[in-house]
């Protein structure tokens, strides 16, 4: 767009939305060494809150920054989460729609970026700021308190919250939101609300704010004393643990992280978010830690000391609601937010990862863990294997006998190279594939379950796959999550975006069921059987996703689906496979969990699990 003859020196006058465009362009940051687009592409579906001014810019330098068409405001937004986790926060999405309910779509997409601890700069279209044509279509008007709109409901669901409200103040905010996305302790998504005449008014924006700047994610170092503190509890330790979280993937520190377990010979384990820190064979990795974890990494930390937690937020699944450590237990938690570094009187050191592990590891020189630690891990890890292999064992499965998750992981991940993605999120699947899934290659492995959103699975598919050209990305989705959200198959076809999506029925929200069950709960509401219902009726997921343009088909054993994985490798086109799977066969282990169970009950069942809930909390560590 050419300057306009009023502009002042030093600056080009321009639309607010074409500033907003002409700025994100200008951002760049850097990929294994090579200048890339810190804002690689826009994810927008087009209403009268964004299309005419912000859409008109986005179409003006389509060449520059592409916008991808999405098909439901939440499943883009989610594509844009997923890639920022495949990408290891070095590159950020930007998601747009208009005002109403194209904005409000998107909050729970940035609740699972808020949860996630992942960016995603939102851009959202508002109503008028002068208020003169109000109330205008999709407005939701809120008697005494005319300037809250519906874009006011992110404020709870993102670290940086703005509306523009006079053109010059994108000057400021863009940066500090950009800021905010970019520090690895306050990493979140943005949200910037876009008030539609705001949009349209003219700026004399400096030429300095979009000159091109290449930006570098900050590594924080933790201070002299909190390290010195550090090793020295360390040094105390006769049975250490590493508990290896996201935030390890994020400082791209899986090699440091490696080189100071085998150091010290100190064993390993992770959380969900963490999982593909280290391959599953390592000799010093002891499994999945928590509720979807396993017997072994829950051993290992029962059995603890000290545990050294490394970019881990600790949450409840994790920590088995505090149970999986004894209150003895010293924790160092490692952490670039002082949020998360300090919970449970942990010994905190507030940095990045990647360097503590390394400035750690200088002060721990000489030491070593007792090789008795190293000896046990191998002891437990290898019972687990078995365990392991046992239930992912194809078996004798014939028409009559239905596939297990764990059977349908098993048979995937015997297949995977180490260029393969896996994603998952919610439902019966975390449990299985965060145990089942054997990660061959760092940050290979994505299961959302800081938020646990239903309907990531195959939006988020989307999004890694455009982050990740190469290898397969295998999406695992219930057929639950299937059906509250799959138009973003058609955007794969649409887009290019090739992914395997292996789609498994079990007749409803199994695992819910198993919880509603396990807790003395009668079935209800949760498996379609079990419903208000007139006719069981089951969906041809196989037909859905071919009439959205997919290569699709149904297998019925295990043994049909490897065949059709590997007929999959070969498409060049999303490919689904569909299969009817056991309700309420589970992988064994995991750690205890705090739910809600009623006092009193007219059922017996649910006594007894009250007072089982009451006895297993007696052995939950207090903090804060």
């Amino acid at each position: 767009m050419s300057a306009s003859s009023g502009a002042r020196a030093g600056t080009e006058r321009m639309t607010v939305a074409e500033a907003i465009v002409r700025w994100m362009i200008a951002q760049r940051t850097t990929i294994d060494g090579v200048e890339a687009p810190l804002f690689p592409g826009v994810y927008g579906i087009f209403g009268h809150g964004n299309v005419t001014c912000l859409g008109h810019s986005l179409e003006q330098h389509r060449h520059e920054i592409p916008t991808w068409r999405g098909q439901n405001e939440q499943g883009m937004a989610l594509a844009g989460v997923a890639y920022a986790k495949a990408m290891r926060r070095r590159q950020i999405m930007v998601a747009t729609s208009s005002v109403g309910p194209g904005a409000t779509n998107m909050v729970t997409a940035a609740g699972v970026a808020m949860a996630n601890r992942l960016p995603i700069l939102l851009l959202a279209g508002d109503t008028f700021q002068s208020r003169l044509p109000d109330p205008v279509l999709q407005q939701v008007e809120h008697f005494g308190h005319p300037s809250t709109t519906v874009n006011d409901s992110f404020r709870a669901v993102v670290r940086y919250w703005d509306r523009i409200v006079q053109p010059d103040q994108i000057l400021s905010s863009l940066p500090q939101a950009l800021a905010t996305m970019l520090d690895p302790a306050d990493c979140g998504p943005a949200f910037v609300g876009l008030p539609q005449d705001v949009q349209a008014m003219a700026i004399d924006v400096p030429l300095a704010f979009l000159e091109p700047t290449v930006h570098a994610v900050p590594r924080p170092r933790a201070s002299l004393d909190e390290l010195t503190a550090a090793a020295a509890l360390l040094r105390t330790a006769q049975r250490p643990l590493i508990v290896a979280g996201g935030g390890v993937h994020y400082s791209l520190a899986e090699a440091e992280l490696q080189v100071f377990a085998e150091a010290h010979g100190i064993p390993i384990v992770e959380t969900v978010a963490g999982k593909g820190c280290v391959r599953f064979d390592h000799p010093l990795y002891g499994g999945p830690i928590g509720v979807t974890g396993c017997e072994s990494a829950n051993n290992l930390c029962a059995d603890a000391d000290v545990v050294f937690a490394v970019g881990t937020r600790l949450q409840d699944f994790t920590t088995g609601s505090w149970t999986v450590f004894r209150r003895q237990t010293q924790i160092i938690g490692v952490n670039a937010a002082r949020f998360d570094a300090i919970k449970h009187r942990s010994l905190t050191v507030v940095g990045d990862a990647r360097e503590t592990l390394v400035e750690l590891g200088e002060r721990l020189s000489g030491w070593q863990a007792p090789a008795a630690r190293a000896t046990q891990v191998a002891a437990e890890v290898a019972g687990y294997w078995r365990y392991i292999d046992s239930i992912s064992d194809p078996g004798d499965s014939d028409d009559e006998t239905l596939a297990t998750y764990a059977q349908v992981v098993g048979a995937v991940s015997r297949q995977a190279t180490p260029a393969d993605y896996a994603l998952t999120a919610a439902g019966g699947f975390p449990g299985e594939l965060v145990n089942n899934w054997r990660a061959l290659a760092p940050a290979t492995f994505d299961c959302e379950y800081g938020f646990s959103c239903m309907g990531y699975e195959i939006s988020g598919g989307w999004g890694a796959r455009m982050a990740r050209p190469d290898g397969e990305v295998y999406v695992f989705v219930g057929d639950g999550s299937y059906l509250m959200m799959n138009s973003d198959l058609y955007a794969s076809v649409l887009s290019g975006h090739k992914m395997t999506v292996i789609v498994c029925d079990n007749g409803g929200y199994a695992v819910i069921d198993r919880l509603q069950v396990n807790q003395g709960g009668r079935s209800y509401n949760n498996m379609i059987k079990d419903s208000n219902i007139v006719e069981e009726v089951r969906v041809d997921f196989a037909a859905h996703a071919a009439s959205m343009g997919c290569i699709a088909e149904q297998a019925r054993t295990v043994a049909e689906l490897e065949a059709a994985l590997g007929r999959a490798r070969l498409a060049t086109r999303t490919y689904v496979i569909a299969l009817n799977t056991h309700p309420n066969s589970w992988t064994g282990g995991g750690a205890f969990w705090q739910v809600g169970v009623p006092e009193v009950s007219s059922l017996p069942t649910v006594d007894a699990a009250r007072a089982s809930m009451d006895a297993g909390l007696v052995a939950q560590r207090r903090g804060v």
